[in-house]
Parts: C-alpha cells; structure tokens; sequence
C-alpha cells in the first residue's frame, strides 16, 4: 500500500511545518548553491591567463560540471528514493564545498577539470533538481507553484555572486574567492539543510513507476524543446560577459548587464506566477519561448547600442526567466506528481549533456563568427525550440480530445 495512503510517519505541510520555513531555506541555500558553481564567466579570463590556456579550456570546467550531473542524475533520482531527498541534498551541499576546494588548489587544467566534474556530481545531488524533488514530496499539490516561487528568487543567484565574485577577485584573488565559496558550502549551507529542511517520505511505489513511465513522441519533443533553449539561455548566462566585451562594452559594463539580465530573469519569473491556476507549464514555455527570439533579434541587429541592450534585456531577460519555470514544471503537465522526480532525472541526462556543450561552443563560435553571429545562432536555436512548443501544444490538445 503507498506510503501517503496511511502512514504517519511524515506529517504533510497541513498539519505540519508551514512550508513557508523550508522555502525560504531552499531558496536562500539554492542561491549559495547556483552562486559558488558560477563564478566562471567572472573568472574565466583570470584562470586562463594563469594556466596559460584558451578561454574555451577554462569553459570545459563548466562542460565537466554538467556532463557529470547528467550522468549522475539517474543515480540521484534513486538516491532520494532510498536515502531521502534531504539527506542526498546535505551531502551534495558538502560535496560541492570539497570539490570547490580542490579546484582552488588545482595547479594544472586536468585537475582543474576534475574538480568540475566532481562539483557536477555533488550538483546533481543538491542543486535545482533535487530542491524541486524535495517540494514535490513535502508541498505534494502546491508543488507547482511553490517551484515557480523558488525559481523567481533563485534566479538573482547570478545578479547577487558576479559583483561579489569581481569583487572578492580584485581583493584575494580567483583562488580565494573558490575557497570563500567551498567553506560556505559545506560549513554553513550543509548543516542548514541537514537541521532546517523536515524530513519526508520517499514511497517505494515510486521506484516502481520509474521504469513505467511514458516515453513516446511527446517525452521526445519536451527534451528537445528544453535542450535547445537551455542551450540558449545557459549559453548566454556563462559566456554573455564575454559576448558583450567582443561587441565593445568594458568589464565593468558588461558585468553590469549580465547582473540586470538575472534581475529581469526574475521578472519573467513573475509571467509565470501571474498566470496563477490559469495557467500550467506548458502555456508558459509558449509565451517566453515566443520573447526569447525576439530579444536576441533586438541585440543582433542593434549590437551594444543602448536600445538594443534594453530591449534584449527586457524580452530576453523576462523570456528566459519564464521559461526556466516551465523547464521546471512542464513534465507536471504530461507526468503524474508522482513521478515527477523520476521524469525530471531521465530529463536532466540528456539536457544536461546538451547544456555542457554550450559554452566551449560558443566560445568557439565568437572566434569565428564574432558575437554578433553567435546571437543569430542562438536565434535560430530559441525559433526551433519554440516550433517544437507550439506541436507539443498540438499534442496535447490531441491527447485533451481522445
């Protein structure tokens, strides 16, 4: 008999803890969490500098880190099964700090790229994934708007570390900053989650489902969709300071705007919570997927003038913020809530693979065809990502009707 039919092992936020407590310290440990992975795009040059190497050999770090959350999210999926999501978390949290600690003391880009590929096991474990895993479990029915809450503060991750990154940098060098962020990790954010998040029930009938779940034309397409845009939008947020260098703008500058791009992220967070009940994830994704093309047009045709800089601000920022919600509760519309955990770690292989491609490539890319050829590229990549919605939208329509 499931676990939540008749066991009272795990109290349900009704006549338990509020959820309002361990929302606040998802969200403050997923920011830490998001914020001590991404220093890169701050750091990158410094790093390339002192090993000597190309910029797209330092970005491999970033590649390492998802191609090995990728691999790891299966296993992890069945980790919170087993073991409980909180439990899985904490160690992902210290694991993060000690492999944020070998990567300050890498003296060579090999052991550099392994302590990133360590981080994406740790990540796997604690970041995004396994933070929505734990609300679908506690919060059950209001897991979906909970997770578009997260996400709308979540996504200042960016916006808060860079200027504290640049900053930190200027003052201990990019090896201090790493080592700053590996103690956090695991000697604050660790013990948080491990004492401040309630346990919950993992149900065994779930592992069950893991191997039932619907893998047709529809799975494929909301794959592909997410790939593609994450592609975009994660392509964008680990090289956009550089892309906007190449365009003309100074360091200072386009930090500046790559920290306002997270600001206005969270705007389009806020697309998604306007929608209220109205809406569900996959209405969402056609709306922001829709803004994303549109804003990088605004920024290929208009280079680093400071229209184009707003309006790709305005309709970028905001596209890309609301369709990091979808990303996160579009398997609720074609997934049971719960399989949800399940469906989210069969997506994270290859999405994430995908993802560890997009900065080496971009890099690339801007060697050979200029920032501003890199826009068009990625263009042409949201409008594929959005013709896909829009059949997915099909789709469900069909299977509404039958």
């Amino acid at each position: 008999m499931p676990a939540s039919s008749g066991s009272d092992s795990t109290q349900r936020p009704s006549d338990a803890l509020p959820m309002a407590m361990p929302a606040v310290i998802l969200a403050l440990t997923q920011i830490t969490g998001w914020g001590a992975v991404g220093v890169l795009p701050v750091l990158a040059k410094t790093i390339s500098t002192e090993f000597g190497s190309s910029l797209s050999a330092v970005f491999l770090g970033t590649s390492a880190m998802f191609v090995a959350m990728g691999i790891a999210a299966p296993w992890t999926g069945r980790a919170f099964i087993r073991f409980g999501t909180r439990q899985v978390m904490a160690a992902g949290a210290a694991l993060i700090g000690l492999g944020l600690c070998l990567l300050a003391l890498s003296p060579n880009l090999s052991l550099f790229w392994g302590s990133w590929a360590l981080t994406g096991v740790a990540g796997a474990m604690f970041l995004t994934t396994s933070a929505y895993a734990y609300i679908a479990e506690y919060a059950e029915d209001r897991a979906r708007s909970l997770i578009g809450t997260l996400m709308l503060v979540t996504g200042l991750a960016s916006s808060v570390f860079w200027p504290i990154t640049t900053f930190l940098d200027n003052v201990i060098g990019w090896r201090g900053v790493v080592l700053v962020y590996a103690g956090i990790m695991s000697l604050i954010v660790c013990p948080v989650v491990w004492v401040g998040l309630p346990a919950t029930s993992s149900p065994a009938d779930k592992a069950a489902r893991q191997n039932g779940q619907r893998k047709g034309p529809a799975f494929v397409l909301l794959v592909a969709a997410i790939a593609l845009n994450t592609f975009v939008t994660f392509g964008v947020e680990a090289m956009g300071i550089q892309l906007l260098q190449a365009m003309g703008m100074d360091l200072t500058g386009a930090v500046a705007v790559a920290s306002l791009l997270g600001v206005f992220k969270v705007g389009g967070r806020v697309v998604d919570l306007l929608g209220g009940q109205r809406w569900d994830g996959l209405s969402t994704a056609i709306v922001s997927g829709s803004m994303i093309p549109i804003g990088l047009g605004a920024i290929w045709i208009g280079g680093a003038g400071y229209l184009s800089v707003g309006g790709y601000l305005l309709l970028f920022g905001v596209g890309s913020g609301a369709f990091a919600v979808a990303r996160a509760t579009m398997p609720l519309v074609f997934f049971q809530k719960a399989d949800y955990t399940a469906a989210m770690a069969t997506i994270a292989l290859p999405m994430n693979l995908i993802t560890a491609m997009a900065p080496p490539i971009l890099a690339a890319l801007m060697a050979g065809i200029g920032a501003q050829g890199v826009f068009a590229a990625l263009g042409v990549l949201s409008i594929s990502a959005f013709l896909i919605l829009l059949q997915l939208n099909r789709m469900r329509r069909s299977m509404a009707n039958d």
